[in-house]
């Protein structure tokens, strides 16, 4: 049996993220996942600058090898189709810009992004990393944690539990008791293509907002060697209310839709199409409890607006790793002590993702989509203002606000002469 302080069940961005971060804090750890690296992760594949961004804290280092990686796509904005069917692309970056900064975001196939943390992990050695592990068991036993596989060949004796397993977690549901509600949930189907048709040669990825699928969006993320990951989202309480076959709209689309159908004249679907959910933060969850933290997905911190969970995840493991050193310092892992965790996480992020919420069920009607649209498409102060919305959340908050629109349907934004 290993004796530990503290166990991470699961090892995709999250809970990487929460041992690389107890590693550099100088604080040893255990970790075990079911599968065995590379393995593949139906994702949407879009990584944003929060990763990077706490990457470069940890070690720039680690960041400066996983920008000489070949696996990945910088994104330097979005292209948008309105219901109406007029496009629009928004740059996050200038061009200048491109050449002395980071790119905002990144897409990324979560085979390559995970095994690359994986590897990095593998170079700790204050860390013990268990694949091919699947942890089924755990019970509280006085002050500690026991964790075992089915058979018991594999047995954890740890104080504190940080829960890093997924949308799925048994563990959430279970003991954690954050149940699925369809309207803070979404279901997404994603595949991969190659020879896609006119994928930007810009760095922007694709949001098509389509009449027949709103308030969900359909979306062309490009990946190295010409690929591309495209797929279609929407809230799980709009897709029992409405009946929708994610699998049969996603193909419908490809095969008729005016603007689209002709981009995949060509295209070949890579293996299948396949369905997966994301557990969004848009309603406030307890997320740690008596010796444990729930962090990532398991924890429901998926962005409710563009359905990114992986820099979410990366800010809650670190929180976690942070609240754990916290936790032995003081030798106090309850319930009570570890409610700072929430409360930092809802710091942190919480805000963030109610703006997300309030802008996604704003975009939510057709009509408002296209006048979005016409707005931005004649007014070069919007599509200034939208250039941050990847990074600046003060932005997606004016967004939201009715008024923001009339005034720049009107004019009324510009700045009164000086005397």
């Amino acid at each position: 049996m290993l004796h530990t302080d503290i166990f991470i069940l699961g090892a995709g961005p999250a809970g990487v993220a929460t041992a690389l971060k107890l590693s550099y804090l100088g604080i040893p750890c255990v970790i075990a996942d079911k599968a065995v690296f590379p393995r593949d992760k139906v994702c949407g594949d879009a990584i944003s600058g929060k990763v990077t961004t706490l990457l470069n804290r940890l070690d720039p280092e680690i960041l400066a090898r996983f920008h000489a990686s070949p696996f990945h796509v910088d994104v330097w904005g979005i292209r948008f189709l309105a219901p109406n069917e007029s496009l629009l692309d928004i740059p996050f970056k200038s061009q200048q810009d491109r050449s002395v900064q980071n790119a905002p975001g990144y897409v990324c196939r979560r085979m390559d992004f995970d095994n690359f943390l994986i590897e990095e992990l593998k170079q700790r050695k204050d860390v013990q990393f268990f694949e091919n592990t699947a942890v089924t068991k755990y019970e509280r036993q006085g002050d500690y944690w026991m964790l075992s596989n089915d058979d018991g060949s594999f047995q954890v004796k740890a104080k504190l539990l940080i829960v890093a397993d997924g949308a799925y977690s048994r563990f959430a549901r279970q003991i954690g008791g954050l149940e699925k509600d369809n309207a803070h949930y979404a279901a997404a189907v994603r595949a991969y293509y190659s020879n896609v048709k006119e994928l930007s040669q810009e760095g922007f990825i694709e949001l098509h907002f389509i009449k027949s699928i709103i308030p969900g969006y359909f979306w062309i993320f490009p990946l190295p060697n010409g690929g591309a990951n495209v797929g279609l989202g929407m809230r799980s309480d709009i897709v029992a209310k409405k009946q929708v076959n994610l699998k049969e709209s996603l193909a419908e689309i490809i095969a008729n839709h005016p603007k689209i159908a002709p981009r995949f004249a060509e295209a070949e679907l890579e293996g299948k199409v396949i369905g997966y959910g994301l557990p969004l933060g848009s309603k406030k969850r307890v997320i740690s409890g008596e010796g444990y933290m729930l962090v990532g997905d398991a924890g429901h911190l998926v962005d409710p607006l563009t359905g990114e969970g992986i820099g979410n995840a990366f800010y809650s493991g670190f929180i976690a790793a942070e609240q754990a050193q916290a936790c032995l310092q003081e030798k106090n892992f309850s319930a009570d002590f570890l409610r700072a965790y929430d409360v930092r996480v809802a710091r942190v992020l919480g805000s963030e993702m109610k703006i997300s919420y309030r802008l996604q069920r704003f975009v939510s009607f057709p009509w408002i989509a296209n006048a979005m649209g016409y707005i931005i498409s004649r007014n070069q102060k919007v599509i200034e203002v939208l250039s941050n919305i990847y990074t600046d959340f003060e932005v997606r908050l004016k967004l939201t606000k009715p008024f923001f629109w009339l005034k720049m349907y009107l004019g009324l934004d510009r700045k009164p002469n000086s005397k």
